[in-house]
């Protein structure tokens, strides 16, 4: 009752209005959502109806690319081709004309949806952003009608990016591939790749000999540097490099030196410093030098470079400062390295830590970026008024560790949103908006732990949770007016990007059934279209078993198997990522029925056999054990893994905790060779409740 009179009560009130307000001003479209959000809106009436055409206003080689690139997302996302043309524009086309407004900047655009749509740039990047958000509102619509008003919509910051782990996780060139096209959907637009680091020894028997470390990217000046088959040849990394130009998305390599350099010592053990630990290079050995030296050249060198980006980062994080005389050693070499990438037209970008190293000796620094990530490290204050250029990554908010136990596993959205801009350096310090020492803001996967089961897909579902509030707040920062409510009611709607499907959602927003066989042909091919179930989900399938040779899969995807007997034990089980994980489960002789369900979420997969819990595959503790442990406790899940992550880690309390996760995104691509009989197989996107 008290809703009904709230209502009559505005219609009372809307009646008073002085008769010379416009009727059609209550009716004004309110800001639409995307992510980022628009940093203006001015409301018209009504939808704008697409026409199916685009028409370039200007022979504008910057324009066309934006437009074809509209042209090509619009059909992978909706279907529907839009045809590019010239000439007069009608109602319902879409336009791209170019922009003297010096205003927009680089990234900047104007957007004026009427009965036709307009997109103004200056540049290619900033008509391709247009693009994006033009995408977005279309995929809100079943129609693809857009609400008529107008945006001029310029990012706060230059810098909005995302740092990625690979040295201690391998992640594969096919996935950096998708994660340059979902950053540009959210207009991030720049990925550091963080090329070389190593586990911690204490998992490794506290033996720097045996810990996993590995350098991604294959060297000619040292061949088998990286490891075969988990890292990137140089074709590769270009062509990589190569689509991120295409989505003005700029990939910073990383080579960080001179810790995190494990991979390195094993290479070439005489580089490790003998005082600091082999995950230290001796940088008073001339040796040091003489191999970083070629190692850069290798790829900064020549008029095609293998790094094509402006900017290159040296790291030189988290080095030992236990004496003045390495204090000062280690900030000439970090000096000596800046100069040298300078020296082949890039820009140095490292990790702040001359709080750390603190000392006399001066650090050209006056055309670097510096990483502030954190305030034990660097000085922020200190490093603004020596004119430092900063990058805000501050661990305190934007650092996810996956399953570690500290940093975030994900990243705390509320906190990034009543807290964070790359204003903010650190939990204490917080200059104004756009001072101009801020260049922009990040977030990272850090995988510090090697070999404790975290896939690649747990890793994308980690970025997805934090990306689109990243996104607004490095394109906003102080002038977000989105509640927070609504970006946790409507971001999810949104797609990851144009044909990407990496978190393996579908049927968005409702809960339902996306996939029923009677029977399932061994063999078959269930085709591209819904080739994994991700998170939150339940399969199910009745099987009448045959005798099973050890590794016959059920169904498989490019990223994983599911066993029906596994390769080792015969066991129900799944693979994925180089990891095997086995149900305690054998499914029975030959003549009887069962029906196996599986489910999965972000924290585990668990087995129900006929409607019954069997086993929950949860986050398992695992502990380091001194050398001599009892081999018989130990766990040792790799399984046809190129890169080797195989701590020594066990199952009973010690010291030196690891989390190990059982996840599975499950495969549903194509079924396996089995003899048994397997029918009623059901796929939903959701867990229903037993």
């Amino acid at each position: 009752m008290k809703i009904k009179y709230y209502t009559l009560s505005l219609l009372a009130a809307a009646a008073l209005l002085p008769l010379q307000v416009p009727l059609q001003a209550l009716a004004q479209n309110a800001k639409p959502f995307v992510v980022p959000e628009l940093t203006s809106w001015q409301g018209g009436e009504g939808k704008f109806s697409p026409s199916g055409r685009i028409v370039l206003a200007l022979k504008s080689k910057a324009l066309r690319s934006a437009a074809e690139a509209l042209a090509a997302d619009y059909q992978q996302m909706f279907g529907q081709r839009l045809q590019l043309v010239s000439g007069r524009a009608q109602a319902g086309d879409i336009v791209f004309a170019l922009s003297s407004d010096s205003s927009l900047g680089e990234e900047g655009y104007q957007l004026d949806i009427r009965e036709q749509t307009t997109v103004r740039a200056r540049t290619a990047q900033g008509a391709y952003w247009a693009t994006r958000t033009l995408l977005q509102l279309s995929e809100q619509d079943a129609q693809r009608q857009l609400p008529q008003g107008s945006t001029t919509d310029i990012p706060q910051y230059a810098l909005r990016g995302f740092m990625l782990d690979v040295g201690r996780k391998y992640i594969p060139i096919d996935y950096l591939r998708q994660l340059v096209k979902v950053l540009a959907y959210y207009k991030m637009n720049t990925l550091q790749l963080h090329l070389n680091d190593n586990g911690f020894k204490q998992y490794f028997g506290n033996d720097w000999a045996k810990t996993s470390a590995a350098f991604r990217l294959e060297s000619t000046t040292f061949p088998g540097l990286a490891p075969k088959g988990a890292s990137y040849s140089k074709r590769e990394f270009i062509d990589l490099q190569l689509q991120a130009e295409a989505q003005h998305v700029d990939i910073i390599p990383e080579i960080d030196v001179p810790a995190h350099t494990l991979a390195f010592a094993h290479y070439r053990p005489e580089l490790a410093s003998k005082d600091q630990g082999d995950d230290h290079l001796d940088i008073f050995n001339p040796k040091t030098y003489e191999f970083i030296d070629a190692l850069f050249r290798e790829y900064l060198a020549g008029p095609n470079p293998v790094f094509r980006s402006k900017h290159f980062n040296i790291g030189t994080d988290e080095y030992s400062n236990a004496t003045e005389e390495l204090r000062e050693k280690f900030r000439a070499f970090t000096d000596r390295y800046v100069r040298y990438v300078e020296s082949f037209g890039k820009q140095a970008y490292l990790w702040g830590s001359l709080k750390h190293a603190y000392g006399k000796t001066p650090v050209k620094l006056d055309k670097a970026v510096v990483l502030a990530w954190s305030r034990d490290f660097l000085d922020a204050s200190a490093a603004r008024k020596e004119g430092q250029r900063l990058v805000s990554i501050p661990d305190g908010y934007t650092y996810i560790v996956p399953a570690a136990g500290y940093y975030y596993d994900y990243l705390d959205t509320k906190l990034l949103y009543d807290k964070y801009t790359p204003a903010l350096m650190d939990r204490s310090t917080r200059f104004e908006e756009q001072d101009s020492c801020i260049l922009g803001g990040m977030f990272a996967v850090w995988n510090d732990h090697y070999g404790n089961g975290i896939s690649v897909k747990d890793i994308h579902h980690r970025i997805m949770h934090a990306l689109p509030y990243m996104a607004l707040k490095t394109w906003t920062a102080g002038k977000t007016a989105v509640p927070y409510e609504t970006m946790q009611r409507l971001s999810p709607t949104l797609s990851e990007a144009p044909g990407v499907h990496e978190l393996g959602l579908w049927a968005k927003g409702e809960q339902r059934e996306v996939l029923h066989l009677e029977r399932l042909q061994p063999g078959a091919k269930l085709g591209a279209k819904l080739p994994e179930i991700g998170y939150d989900y339940s399969v199910s399938f009745t099987v009448e078993p045959r005798e099973e040779a050890k590794g016959t899969v059920l169904l498989s995807s490019p990223t994983a198997k599911v066993y029906l007997s596994d390769p080792r034990q015969g066991l129900l089980g799944f693979a994925r990522d180089g990891y095997l994980n086995t149900f305690r489960y054998r499914l029975p002789q030959s003549g009887s029925k069962v029906t196996i369900t599986i489910e999965g979420d972000n924290e585990g997969t668990s087995l129900y056999v006929d409607g019954r819990l069997r086993e929950r595959l949860g986050r398992q503790t695992l502990y380091a054990q001194p050398v001599g442990g009892d081999p018989a406790l130990r766990l040792d899940q790799q399984y046809e893994a190129p890169d080797k992550f195989a701590p020594e880690v066990y199952q009973v309390p010690q010291r030196g905790r690891m989390f190990y996760v059982r996840t599975l995104v499950f495969p549903l691509e194509e079924a396996g060779q089995f003899k048994s009989s397997v029918t009623d197989l059901r796929v939903l996107n959701y867990k229903p409740k037993h």
